[in-house]
């Protein structure tokens, strides 16, 4: 591991106060919707004194107007939003320290998209139960993401492979945090 991720986990782990990273750092949150990508996303990001930004606050309104009608997002919706993201996480004059995005990233095609746009970036993988998630997802108010379509996101989720040595995997079991701080 670099120094960057590695200085990442220990201050996470010690609760102090962070220090600016030796070179700047950027991390996807990713995980299915009702993971807890957002909270833990803006965790991090004040944990480490880092911008954060919702990925749903990048999908264009054609793709929010889908999502809202229960109707899954295809590839052809989703690579200009990607596109979008990694623009974001590769923007050092706007963020210099750098910056925390959530984004489901579900696929690895979109991660390798990200990663292509982001060199460096790092993915802090949410996962859990899909109980749980679906609990969480029920119990959400005014989000436009219905809990409908947890099946199709579980289905396009491609759990990242022992290879991706850039992700990191936490269950969602935890309070976020104590998710943030591990």
């Amino acid at each position: 591991e670099d120094g960057a991720w590695t200085r990442w986990a220990a201050v996470s782990r010690s609760g102090a106060e962070p220090a600016p990273p030796a070179r700047r750092l950027s991390v996807v949150v990713m995980g299915v919707s009702g993971s807890g990508k957002s909270t833990v996303a803006a965790g991090i990001a004040a944990a480490l004194g880092l911008h954060c930004i919702d990925g749903d606050s990048l999908h264009s309104p054609a793709s929010v107007a889908r999502m809202r009608a229960g109707t899954p997002l295809r590839d052809e919706d989703r690579w200009p939003w990607l596109d979008r993201i990694g623009a974001v996480l590769a923007d050092a004059p706007r963020w210099p320290q750098g910056v925390v995005v959530a984004c489901s990233a579900l696929r690895r095609a979109y991660r390798e998209r990200i990663r292509g746009a982001a060199p460096g970036v790092r993915f802090v993988f949410l996962d859990g139960p899909k109980e749980l998630i679906g609990a969480r997802l029920a119990g959400r108010r005014g989000h436009y993401m219905p809990g409908t379509l947890l099946e199709s996101q579980l289905r396009t989720l491609e759990v990242p492979g022992a290879d991706e040595v850039d992700v990191r995997r936490i269950g969602i079991e935890l309070p976020s945090g104590e998710i943030v701080k591990q």
